[in-house]
């Protein structure tokens, strides 16, 4: 399938709903891909129009030699080329802005497309994911890097996501490896920052974590260790529905204090909860 071919497939498949816009971090980024498609755009339409220019200069057949025929051909071919980069440019300008800015790569001479979806954290570009799909005679993913625990055969399947609403089906791709990818993060920055604090179960998805914390007691009692889970039932989401406290003090989960210290656990991402907590001494 042509340049053209893969367009009309993507313009078939654009919805009518309004996408999420781009995340602040990537906008310079989707900005300066579309500036340096205009510019080639733009250069090579004046060497069109230059071409043009030379080709009807024609001092007529009289005066025409072999040579010149020959030139002629040159110009004319050089022409042609001009103008089907030009026209390449322009379809993928129009296919980067339908498909919401991802980046596409035309792959199996013309046959497949490569789309990359890029994962961010509080303004910071994390991982990259491709996808490989193949056009005709129906969209089908045939390589890919996406973590196996996200669901993308459901997320290709479901209403016919694939098919019919690519960009629907990137938007909520995007949203899960985004919310992957902010949960790894946070939990990597608490590693880094908070020592104290024990990693004592974490899943591949990071939507399960277990934690170890120490909270100080007044003398003569001593510290007592909190056990502390946090879950993620929302996989697009970085922040947990549900925290939980266990502790050889019984007494402990139930009181005001512990009972908003989770709740600032559910508001607050992971590491700078914690910073939270050591900086008033709830926890060591």
């Amino acid at each position: 399938m042509s340049t053209q071919g893969i367009l009309c497939l993507l313009e078939s498949q654009a919805t009518r709903q309004q996408e999420r816009p781009p995340q602040q971090s990537g906008l310079e980024k989707l900005r300066a891909t579309v500036h340096a498609l205009v510019i080639q755009r733009d250069q090579l339409k004046a060497k069109i129009e230059a071409n043009k220019e030379l080709g009807s200069d024609d001092p007529g057949p009289s005066t025409r030699g072999v040579g010149a025929e020959g030139s002629e051909g040159s110009v004319n071919s050089q022409l042609l080329q001009l103008m089907a980069r030009h026209a390449q440019l322009t379809d993928w300008l129009h296919a980067h802005h339908l498909i919401g800015g991802y980046d596409v790569i035309e792959t199996r001479q013309g046959k497949g497309v490569c789309v990359s979806v890029a994962t961010s954290y509080e303004g910071v570009y994390l991982e990259r994911y491709s996808l490989e799909m193949v056009v005709a005679p129906a969209v089908q993913i045939v390589r890919h890097d996406v973590p196996v625990f996200v669901p993308l055969a459901r997320l290709a399947e479901k209403d016919g996501a694939l098919q019919h609403h690519l960009t629907g089906f990137l938007g909520e791709l995007g949203r899960l490896l985004d919310g992957y990818a902010g949960r790894r993060q946070q939990l990597r920055l608490l590693k880094e920052q908070h020592a104290s604090v024990s990693v004592m179960e974490s899943n591949a998805p990071c939507t399960l974590l277990v934690l170890t914390l120490t909270a100080p007691r007044t003398p003569p009692l001593g510290d007592v260790a909190v056990l502390c889970k946090l879950h993620y039932s929302d996989h697009t989401r970085c922040l947990p529905e549900e925290v939980t406290v266990q502790s050889e003090d019984g007494e402990l989960p139930e009181t005001a204090q512990w009972k908003g210290i989770c709740t600032l656990l559910k508001q607050t991402p992971l590491h700078k909860a914690v910073a939270t907590l050591i900086q008033r001494g709830d926890i060591k």
